[in-house]
């Protein structure tokens, strides 16, 4: 077989009818064999000849005027046979397609038996084939949120921290201290830190710069050099492991003064607050809500998981799961403000190589995608679907939202493929409300429970009844 990495455009013409094997193989994947009729193959050649002619130059002719013969004599058979392929393989493959109603998830690939009369193999992804369980009984219960009187208190200890003045004292840096210095570190011969200007608080435990350093300050006296003992938490940077040395020179040394726990405290809070009680009010909702929100979040992201447990089938194409790989790899670039190569080199410093690195982000992948198709499957379970109107108000919400940026955000959705990634996210949205609404529903059992206490009260009355009756008779 000879591989040929062919374009699938669409050459203009529909071709009539191919004959076509099926056969499925494993990971979501089919082989379709097509075979085209020899008169087909010919009409394909005359199309080949009416391009190739109008694009070479041949002795004795204008161009486009040659006859077919003296062309394919000109540039050869082959390279007719291989313009008219060009020309057949999409349509036919196309062809094969919707007749076949397959409907792929990426490009194929083809492999050539034999030219003429043409047959080829295409190998090609398809939608993954999930089974989902009895995901209606699944049911999950939320954890109660209770905010720690302690949590309280940190809060408000940290507005202390942030509404504390600092006094210049003349000493050596203790711990808690607002330290401003010049700030030089060395590692290995490199020098990996610089800043005449560094300002930074030490506190015990505190990891600033590297460990050690925050530790290695306290004593400091104003005005001397005093070189600090670091080392590099281990991993795969180039610098792992290995200790270096920072040189300090303190420049300023500040005192913490916290102000007093009172009401005249939270008064000058924010826009004011009238008691001390009400601003550990206030802080509390605010716990309360982001608590509330991380556990919403992680409720959803348990139901998600029970979900896929359920499922009792599941394949899907390799294809989907490199791409998840390549996600993962850019959404750490990106993180990093570098774009993919760049992130691989500074991460890796170029010690792992792509296929290694690849590896590692494997089992994250795979979840991703087991996740990503098992909601595909229960959003067509439960008919969720997302009407256009819906995908307007979205858009018309974040647009109005955006302020000073409405107009380059709007530009975003002023295309096809931007409207189809909202609604892809709309219809993630409204698949996991879909789960929640299952899994926060009644138990089953306990539903069957009061079904049957109904049907024994119901039991007597329909036995008076029945008693009313024949009396009556």
């Amino acid at each position: 077989m000879i591989s040929k990495g062919y374009v699938l455009r669409n050459a203009g013409a529909i071709i009539e009818s191919v004959r076509v094997s099926v056969e499925r193989i494993p990971e979501s994947q089919v082989v379709l064999e097509i075979e085209i009729e020899p008169d087909q193959m010919e009409r394909s050649l005359d199309r080949a000849y009416r391009r190739l002619v109008q694009r070479t130059d041949i002795p004795g002719f204008r161009k486009g005027k040659a006859p077919r013969g003296m062309l394919e004599r000109h540039v050869g058979r082959e390279r007719l046979v291989h313009e008219a392929l060009d020309i057949l393989i999409p349509e036919a493959y196309n062809k094969a397609l919707e007749e076949q109603q397959i409907e792929v998830v990426d490009q194929p690939k083809l492999d050539i038996v034999q030219e003429e009369p043409l047959l080829f193999k295409a190998t090609v992804s398809i939608r993954p084939t999930v089974k989902l369980g009895g995901y209606a009984k699944l049911r999950l219960g939320r954890a109660d949120i209770v905010v720690a009187r302690e949590d309280v208190d940190a809060a408000v200890e940290e507005l202390r921290h942030r509404y504390a003045l600092h006094e210049p004292m003349e000493r050596p840096v203790k711990a808690g201290d607002l330290v401003r210095a010049e700030v030089r570190g060395q590692i290995d011969g490199r020098e990996v830190f610089a800043d005449d200007d560094f300002e930074f608080t030490p506190h015990d435990g505190a990891t600033i710069l590297l460990p050690g350093f925050a530790e290695g300050v306290i004593g400091a006296e104003k005005g001397v050099a005093k070189e600090v003992t670091v080392t590099t938490p281990p991993g795969s940077q180039p610098l792992s492991g290995k200790t270096g040395t920072f040189t300090v020179v303190v420049k300023e040394v500040k005192e913490e003064r916290l102000p007093p726990l009172n009401d005249e405290f939270a008064r000058e809070v924010g826009e004011g607050f009238p008691s001390l009680q009400a601003l550990r009010q206030h802080l509390e909702s605010g716990i309360r809500e982001r608590l509330e929100a991380e556990a919403t979040e992680k409720y959803r992201d348990d139901a998600l998981g029970e979900l896929v447990k359920t499922t009792k089938e599941m394949e899907y194409p390799p294809v989907l799961l490199e791409r998840e790989i390549d996600h993962l790899l850019r959404d750490e670039a990106r993180a990093a403000g570098q774009d993919v190569d760049r992130y691989v080199e500074s991460a890796y410093g170029g010690s792992k190589p792509m296929q290694e690195i690849r590896e590692a982000l494997r089992p994250t992948a795979e979840e991703r995608v087991r996740r990503s198709i098992t909601l595909t499957a229960l959003a067509e379970a439960e008919h969720v679907k997302v009407e256009p109107s819906e995908v307007d108000d979205e858009i018309e919400r974040i647009v109005s939202s955006s302020g000073a940026q409405a107009s380059q955000i709007s530009q975003l959705f002023d295309n096809s493929s931007g409207r189809e990634a909202m609604e892809r996210s709309l219809l993630t949205r409204k698949t996991l409300d879909r789960l929640i609404e299952i899994v926060s529903g009644p138990k089953p059992a306990k539903r069957a429970a009061a079904t049957k206490r109904a049907k024994k009260a119901v039991a007597p009355k329909k036995r008076k009844a029945k008693a009313v009756e024949e009396g009556q008779t």
